[in-house]
């Protein structure tokens, strides 16, 4: 069987590990809604960078002669020094549409080969050529999804010839929600691992170090070795724990004394005598208890020593208690403390009487005469 301090620390990491894999998939989320919109930021940036770039570069309004786009006198169509120029600029994929065909692109088909001669998809001719608005988003690109940007490219009349888009690959998303998530589990099990070695020294100093102490105290008396009491700190719960451990090391060292006496005695009386012991005890003052107790003796399983720890805090508080009060005061168990009432009540030293608790239930309580 596993150690108590293991199962501890096996279940406060689980716990840890459960909840860090729990803020990773939140932050995951919430990181990739962020990198869409940090994508939709560049997109637009690098559409208004791409434009100004080839305004700056050839001069003139864009038109299309003999199926061939133009900007001014150059021609565009199959102009792939400038899309290629463009996507390193940017780190973008570039396309030139002449109306719904790329006639100039980065993107390569799965031949590797330029896309040259494909189509837009067809909500971008609704929304670029027909309508023509700015298409931000996302958007499927020769069978691959991009957060991209179109926007019309128009001639000198204000008609719409063409498209220029720019794309950036779902790559760049995870490329930073995957930098994020490395980042901060790096940070989660760095604090996993401070937490759990800060537990482990507690538990060591509080709980498992005091918990071993008693136990080597326990072995001590199953053996008859145990000479001193046992002095542990720790939690409140392992010092209550102590003292009704050093307790019962009394009561035995109290019975094992009175059984030593008891032999000592028979052993030096003849086999004719027959000798009557009348264990004696011994009140604190100020404590009146009728003689009977001291002729008749304790009953069985009742000790002088601890009779005389009840009386002493009976006599201490000097009101009505119940069993679990003074239980709880003189640390033994309630069972223990109310054969001792019991017994006292029997001799007239206390008398008792029923009180209904906050709970309706009643509750037995000792009045000393």
């Amino acid at each position: 069987m596993r150690s108590l301090k293991n199962q501890i620390l096996i279940m406060l990491l689980s716990s840890l590990f459960l909840l860090a894999a729990c803020f990773l998939v939140v932050l995951g989320i919430y990181m990739k809604d962020r990198a869409v919109a940090a994508a939709i930021i560049k997109v637009k940036a690098d559409l208004a960078t791409c434009e100004e770039i080839i305004d700056k570069t050839y001069p003139g309004v864009w038109s299309e002669n003999d199926g061939n786009l133009y900007k001014g006198t150059e021609k565009i169509s199959l102009n792939n020094d400038l899309v290629d120029h463009l996507s390193s600029l940017t780190g973008d994929t570039v396309t030139i549409f002449l109306r719904d065909t790329r006639v100039a692109t980065t993107i390569r088909g799965s031949n590797n080969e330029r896309a040259i001669g494909t189509k837009v998809s067809e909500n971008i001719v609704q929304t670029v050529l027909k309508n023509g608005q700015t298409y931000v988003g996302e958007a499927d690109v020769v069978g691959q999804w991009y957060q991209t940007g179109y926007v019309p490219l128009r001639a000198e009349n204000g008609d719409i010839i063409g498209i220029f888009y720019v794309g950036i690959s779902h790559a760049y998303e995870h490329e930073i929600i995957t930098r994020s998530l490395v980042t901060m589990a790096g940070m989660g099990l760095a604090l996993t691992l401070l937490v759990a070695f800060i537990t482990w020294f507690f538990l060591q100093k509080v709980i498992i170090y005091p918990l071993h102490n008693i136990m080597l105290g326990t072995r001590d008396v199953a053996t008859g070795h145990l000479t001193e009491k046992v002095k542990v700190s720790g939690a409140k719960e392992i010092e209550e724990l102590e003292d009704a451990f050093n307790q019962m090391v009394e009561q035995i060292q109290s019975l094992t004394t009175e059984m030593n006496r008891i032999n000592s005695i028979n052993s030096s009386n003849t086999p004719n005598e027959t000798v009557i012991l009348t264990p004696t005890y011994m009140p604190p003052p100020n404590f009146e208890l009728p003689g009977s107790i001291g002729d008749a003796g304790l009953p069985k399983g009742l000790h002088q020593a601890t009779l005389g720890q009840i009386v002493q805090f009976l006599q201490a508080n000097k009101r009505p208690l119940s069993a679990e009060e003074v239980a709880e005061g003189v640390k033994l168990t309630r069972v223990t403390v109310r054969r001792y009432l019991e017994f006292l009540e029997h001799c007239g030293v206390l008398k008792s009487e029923q009180k209904y608790g906050t709970v309706g239930r009643p509750v037995k309580l000792f009045i000393p005469q």
